[in-house]
């Protein structure tokens, strides 16, 4: 009996010995290195609303303006109030006019313009061209061709041309975000391009052409790099040129007079 009860004594002491020695090894033991915290990257802040430079501004209409797609006839009747059927019907495409004007000013600083989408008709006739030094150059009689959209462009009154572009300018918006223009806006590239097209260098006339194809292209290779808007101020003379600036500067100081500040 005592000899029993000396081994449980015995057994009991061992394992408290095994319990406290493990216990003690469990806290020399270093602690498991945890994985740092995954760091999580800010959001991007939302890019900056382009500032606008020369906002319109509209009173409220006294009707509300039809969808861009059905737009063509309002138009119509609007540029009746500035010039004749007969006239509209002898310079403009009238079809989809707002897209073709939108289409049209964007693509004026650019190297190409999309003739299909002009919304003026292509003057009569061909491009005139004269022998010189063996090669070519533009004919003075050329500018002859363009005298009438330059008298168009004279003989309109700015203030209703600029009134007009503004009772309708949600569409012409529109349709500059619809060419991929979400956040653009089309009033500060219309600004743009007639500050572009003002730069226009006037060649020494009669100005030289090459024919390295089908098309003359102009024999100077600076003149040759312009825009297609610049060549086509290039190509219609000097004096018409000038006129049509004439007319863009006041156009534009209309445009920038509907800006608050300007």
């Amino acid at each position: 009996m005592r000899k029993t009860i000396w081994w449980l004594i015995v057994i009991f002491g061992l394992a408290l010995f095994a319990l406290i020695f493990y216990q003690a090894a469990q806290k020399t033991q270093p602690e498991p290195q945890r994985p740092p915290p995954a760091i999580v990257p800010p959001e991007p802040a939302p890019p900056a609303e382009p500032q606008i430079r020369f906002p319109i501004q509209r009173d409220t209409p006294e009707k509300p303006l039809p969808a861009l797609n059905e737009s063509d006839p309002a138009i119509k009747d609007a540029l009746g109030g500035l010039w004749s059927d007969k006239t509209l019907e002898q310079f403009f495409h009238l079809k989809d006019f707002i897209r073709r004007v939108v289409a049209t000013i964007d693509n004026l600083p650019r190297a190409k313009l999309a003739l299909r989408l002009l919304p003026v008709k292509q003057a009569a006739g061909k491009f005139l061209v004269t022998a010189k030094d063996g090669g070519f150059a533009v004919s003075p009689d050329n500018a002859a061709r363009y005298a009438p959209y330059v008298r168009l462009a004279e003989a309109i009154d700015t203030g209703k041309l600029v009134a007009l572009y503004v009772r309708f300018y949600p569409l012409f918006q529109q349709a500059y975000q619809e060419l991929g223009y979400p956040r653009g806006y089309f009033n500060d590239r219309l600004v743009e391009v007639i500050d572009h097209l003002l730069a226009t260098p006037e060649p020494q006339a009669p100005a030289r052409l090459l024919q390295p194809k089908v098309f003359y292209v102009f024999a100077d290779p600076e003149l040759e790099a312009r825009s297609a808007g610049q060549k086509i101020l290039m190509r219609i003379g000097n004096e018409n040129a000038a006129r049509i600036k004439t007319k863009m500067r006041a156009i534009r100081g209309e445009l920038a007079r509907q800006a608050p500040g300007q």
